[in-house]
């Protein structure tokens, strides 16, 4: 296909969110982090690039892109905001010269941009894309298949779990998640602050939607050494909050707790999605349930004037 496409840039208070999400629900690409709600709460401001059919009489959207956008030093910029691991460009029918087009109608407006697209948006971008690494399992086959193909020392930490009699609970108060969370971004220098607020918020939103559950692993003492928060959307199980606790590191927690999850979702049509990642460690530690990689593109334009272009190098 080719031809110049009718992408129109709107402003939030612009945007039907009916027929954004609609565009999202029946997206061949659709993704949890792309629907309207979730890009309100979690994104500070967020305008579109919408394609519709023309017709008058429907108007539907055939394709979207969520710009998510803040101001520094009075300069507009789009960002990836917190818990939003791909956004992009969605749709039915998608094809490298709407991809292409997409991205050049970004506006000039933005003088920044540092944003990651979806897994079906490869073809189409700029040469000097950054290519980012997600892991996603296919939980299609029965259980003991899927165990089958973990590596040893994930079946070695399940048992010693099991052994020193570590217990899953489901469906808790993600507060006990989010605690967890919070420690560990600290010991990272970073304490959350808005984002977790935010993120409160959006669970609250999920869980009455039915797209949200908690997954844990307790000791026989009852304290919560591993835990995560998952979303569902799309025939996707989204890894979306892990809250770990430093004695859960050598007891196999985070291994039984993701076990745990396989094991009550094989032989269903899902995708667990763990959302990651670069990180040599975790890629490592996610490949070795079996998952595999998930390459997806993200966007770095720098339009600032001279005298700022510095500060992001």
């Amino acid at each position: 296909m080719s031809g110049e496409a009718n992408i129109q840039f709107i402003t939030n208070n612009q945007i039907d969110k009916a027929k954004w999400d609609k565009c999202i629900d029946t997206a061949s690409n659709g993704l949890v982090y792309a629907y309207s709600f979730y890009l309100d709460v979690m994104s500070k401001h967020w305008d579109a690039l919408v394609l519709t059919n023309g017709l008058q009489s429907e108007n539907e959207y055939e394709a979207v892109m969520p710009l998510t956008w803040n101001k520094k030093f009075g300069f507009d910029y789009l960002y990836q905001p917190f818990l939003t691991a791909q956004l992009g460009i969605f749709g039915k029918s998608l094809y490298p010269e709407l991809i292409k087009q997409f991205i050049q109608q970004i506006p000039a407006s933005f003088r920044l941009i540092e944003i990651s697209l979806n897994s079906k948006n490869l073809e189409g971008v700029p040469a000097d894309s950054i290519v980012r690494t997600n892991y996603i399992l296919d939980l299609q086959s029965p259980y003991n298949t899927l165990y089958g193909n973990y590596r040893e020392n994930i079946q070695r930490n399940i048992k010693k779990s099991i052994q020193l009699g570590c217990i899953v609970q489901k469906s808790f108060d993600a507060e006990l998640v989010i605690k967890l969370a919070v420690e560990q971004m600290k010991t990272q220098g970073n304490d959350g602050g808005e984002n977790v607020d935010r993120f409160r918020k959006l669970y609250q939103l999920m869980k009455q939607k039915q797209m949200a559950t908690t997954y844990g692993i307790f000791s026989p003492q009852n304290e919560l050494l591993a835990s995560c928060v998952f979303f569902f959307s799309h025939n996707r199980a989204y890894y979306i909050l892990v809250g770990n606790h430093p004695d859960g590191k050598n007891t196999g927690a985070s291994h039984s707790l993701i076990d745990a999850f396989i094991k009550d979702n094989a032989g269903r049509n899902l995708l667990l999605d763990f959302e990651g990642s670069d990180i040599p460690g975790l890629a490592n530690f996610y490949s070795s349930f079996g998952a595999v990689k998930e390459m997806y593109p993200a966007l770095k334009i720098n339009r600032l004037p001279f005298y700022l272009k510095w500060l992001k190098k």
